[in-house]
């Protein structure tokens, strides 16, 4: 068997191969190992796959260096943008919050307004609500502590009070935290508390408390405001019910006429209400104030109080006579010696004997009144002299025609004798308001 049938697959064998060269008369032969034509083959492969890499690196250099750029600059745009955005949302997240802080001034600003508005308003109702509370007294059905209630402006949520300081505002302005991102005019007003409440939301529960109470002293105030008014026309209605029935004359050209209304429909805000109602709690106190003025200058009070009647007036069986006579006045049974009081004020216009009225003192209280008070046993005032309501005239006794110690009281219109009883009923029902 030759040696190129022995090698038919070169390189397999594991006998080194000989390679013959035949030149003209030279021959020559290498032994080729294995492991040489193993290598000679690697190098040759690795030489083709470097060849191949150089020639495509080559071709596609270009295209690779413009994909790389490409992807750069799309990196860097990418970049530019989402700092753009971040920039964008910075300037709106600060223009929210200074419209925020604008918005939240404004609220503040405006309850430092009102609150200075109520205290002014304390201020002007200060003497008026005394003098009502004086001339009026505390409304029917309503409790002492009620009508003086608005003596000065309750405290509010947050300790806003007048005379106080404005601690709740400038607490507010300090509690507010982080602000929120939301409008003003957006915050929740929801009461209930919550664990995760923003600083926001805590701001705006306690501007709509202090709000609420803000309101709630106004209303207050022009609910008693319209209370003392119409207190005060329902006591000086009552008075001149009461002397119209006891036929005594009296100026009812006071109080509200709401039977002719009209003209243009002009709405009221609160600052205008409360003018309005403070105005017609003035006129109401004035109305009640002259109509007072007029029935304390009648002689409407007991000249011996708590002293029985021992003769009225009218016709009756003359003591002395025993004929019939107009008695002029009202005997009081009286001990000699207590003391005679005017019944309203005025001017003596006589003061000493005077036939059988005897030791007697008269008083002019104008308008053409006057009253009379006999059978003293001493006089204490002299003619000319004014006196007030209550001051001793002198003291009873028995003097003149008379049968016993008692005091002799008449009430004399225009010189014209009147029945003291309807003075004295009158005065018992207006008492209350005088």
């Amino acid at each position: 068997m030759n040696a190129t049938g022995q090698s038919a697959v070169f390189g397999r064998r594991k006998e080194p191969h000989t390679v013959i060269i035949a030149r003209g008369n030279e021959i020559r032969h290498f032994t080729i190992r294995p492991w040489l034509a193993a290598f000679i083959g690697s190098a040759l492969a690795a030489i083709a796959v470097g060849y191949l890499l150089a020639t495509s690196y080559l071709v596609l250099r270009d295209d690779l260096i413009g994909a790389t750029t490409a992807r750069q600059a799309r990196m860097q745009q990418a970049y530019e943008d989402r700092i753009s955005a971040l920039r964008a949302q910075v300037d709106r997240i600060t223009s929210r919050q200074l419209l925020d802080q604008q918005l939240m001034e404004t609220k503040v600003s405006e309850l430092l307004d009102r609150q200075t508005q109520l205290s002014q308003r304390h201020g002007r109702l200060g003497p008026l609500l005394e003098r009502a509370e004086n001339d009026v007294g505390t409304a029917p059905g309503e409790p002492p502590a009620a009508a003086a209630k608005l003596d000065k402006p309750a405290e509010v949520t947050g300790s806003i009070s007048q005379p106080a300081p404005n601690y709740a505002v400038a607490s507010l302005s300090a509690d507010l935290g982080a602000a929120d991102t939301r409008p003003f005019s957006l915050w929740s007003t929801r009461s209930d508390p919550l664990p995760n409440d923003s600083a926001a939301d805590r701001a705006d529960k306690l501007f709509v408390s202090i709000n609420q109470s803000l309101k709630s002293i106004e209303t207050e105030q022009l609910t008693r405001i319209s209370a003392l008014a119409d207190n005060a026309y329902k006591s000086a209605d009552a008075i001149t019910q009461a002397l119209q029935a006891a036929g005594l004359p009296v100026d009812s050209d006071f109080g509200k006429n709401e039977s002719d209304v009209g003209g243009p429909l002009i709405p009221l805000d609160s600052s205008m209400m409360f003018d309005s109602k403070v105005k017609e709690l003035d006129e109401a106190l004035d109305a009640l104030d002259h109509l007072k003025k007029e029935a304390r200058q009648l002689p409407l009070s007991n000249p011996a109080p708590g002293h029985s009647v021992t003769s009225p007036f009218g016709i009756r069986t003359d003591p002395l006579l025993g004929t019939a006579a107009l008695h002029s006045g009202m005997d009081f049974r009286a001990p000699i010696g207590m003391a005679a009081k005017v019944t309203a004020p005025g001017v003596v216009t006589k003061a000493g004997w005077n036939g059988g009225y005897g030791r007697m003192v008269e008083v002019d209280h104008g308008n053409g009144f006057a009253t009379r008070y006999g059978h003293l046993s001493e006089i204490d005032v002299t003619v000319g002299e004014k006196v007030d309501a209550g001051t001793v005239l002198g003291k009873t006794g028995s003097s003149g025609r008379s049968t016993g110690p008692h005091l002799h009281y008449e009430v004399r219109h225009n010189g014209e004798a009147i029945d003291p009883l309807r003075f004295l009923t009158v005065g018992k029902k207006v008492a209350q308001f005088l």
